[in-house]
């Protein structure tokens, strides 16, 4: 989340370090304003004073979330082959999955000039604000991909001033995997009355802005559309986290039917159940193993952000803008697949995944 979704197995945060760290920018950059609302439909100039001509290399900063990761390493696939087609250079900064150092590499960016385009899938999107902030006074084009950044998790829309968003929505992505949720209970033949159909569902991390909102939607979107939701452990985004919380969801709910987790959870949980026609799983995220998983039935489907496009997206519409271009400041990242990111065996028959996990 995917996920950020796909995060590691730890997220780092340092709330009183960051505020510190950018209280005396806060005050210098009180003009910029957030502006949640924005017009799906809108464009964006460039922020530059001065737009960059078009035989100019631009250079551009990948700020993704941990180069060890699978998810970013599909958006840094599309950055880079947006950046050679652009007549320009691109590099990945590595937070490692820590939001404060993403915070200070930015900063330090910034004060370096070092970049004219900066691609952020924000390990924290509150915390990241001023710094992005900061760039655009400076001229430097901010897209955000794949996360919000800003306080809300409930819209594409961009929440600074400025910036392109193309991201996620965390809320649209828990609706999705409940809607594949219940579908996968129909499947089976289970009633959705709030009792015959269980379903567990494993959050990926409980501390996490991010995961909290998609959870949150994802349990309420299953229970109204009357599923029995048993148990919702922290189920991570490895195989062996995954794997651990469906040993503990089995040993309390042996007769559960659907278990819905981020695709790398799903990949260790599933195995617990080989053989089993009895079980649906329910990922999130579109990698090679996921789509195997759909296609020969042990998975119900899978929600698909085709990230390597994502991240060539961005970084194309950062490089437009910079040039003086006008370019859409806002786009959902479900809508880069003909299927709305509900991936299913239906769906995704004759397509190839984008990345491996």
């Amino acid at each position: 989340m995917p996920d950020p979704s796909l995060r590691g197995d730890t997220v780092k945060r340092s709330t009183r370090a960051v505020a510190a760290l950018f209280g005396a920018a806060a005050l210098a950059l009180a003009s910029a304003c957030s502006n949640p609302n924005a017009g799906a439909g809108g464009t964006a100039t460039s922020a530059a004073s001065t737009a960059a001509a078009a035989d100019q290399q631009l250079r551009v900063g990948f700020f993704g979330f941990a180069k060890a990761n699978s998810f970013a390493q599909a958006a840094w696939a599309g950055v880079q082959e947006a950046a050679q087609a652009g007549n320009a250079t691109a590099e990945f900064v590595d937070s490692n999955f820590d939001g404060a150092t993403q915070v200070q590499q930015l900063t330090d960016a910034v004060t370096s000039k070092r970049f004219d385009v900066v691609v952020i899938q924000a390990n924290d999107g509150t915390a990241i604000t001023q710094p992005v902030k900061q760039a655009l006074a400076a001229g430097i084009t901010v897209v955000v991909e794949f996360t919000p950044i800003g306080g809300r998790f409930d819209t594409v829309e961009p929440q600074v001033d400025g910036v392109i968003s193309i991201v996620d929505a965390p809320t649209a992505n828990g609706e999705g995997l409940a809607k594949m949720g219940l579908d996968a209970c129909k499947q089976l033949g289970k009633q959705l009355d709030q009792q015959s159909c269980q379903v567990a569902y494993l959050q990926g991390f409980d501390n996490y802005p991010l995961d909290a909102a998609r959870t949150k939607a994802a349990q309420d979107a299953l229970k109204a559309g009357g599923a029995n939701l048993v148990a919702s452990p922290i189920g991570g985004y490895t195989p062996d986290s995954g794997r651990t919380a469906m040993q503990n969801v089995l040993q309390a709910n042996p007769g559960v039917n659907v278990v819905i987790g981020s695709s790398q959870a799903v990949e260790g949980a599933s195995a617990l159940t080989a053989g089993r026609t009895d079980v649906l799983y329910v990922g999130n995220g579109g990698s090679t193993q996921a789509y195997a998983g759909v296609m020969d039935g042990s998975w119900y489907g899978t929600y698909v952000i085709p990230e390597k496009t994502d991240g060539k997206t961005a970084t194309e519409l950062g490089l437009k803008k910079h040039r003086g271009e006008q370019v859409a400041t806002a786009t959902d990242s479900a809508t880069l697949t003909p299927f709305k990111a509900l991936g299913t065996k239906e769906t995704l028959a004759g397509l190839t995944a984008e990345y491996s996990d």
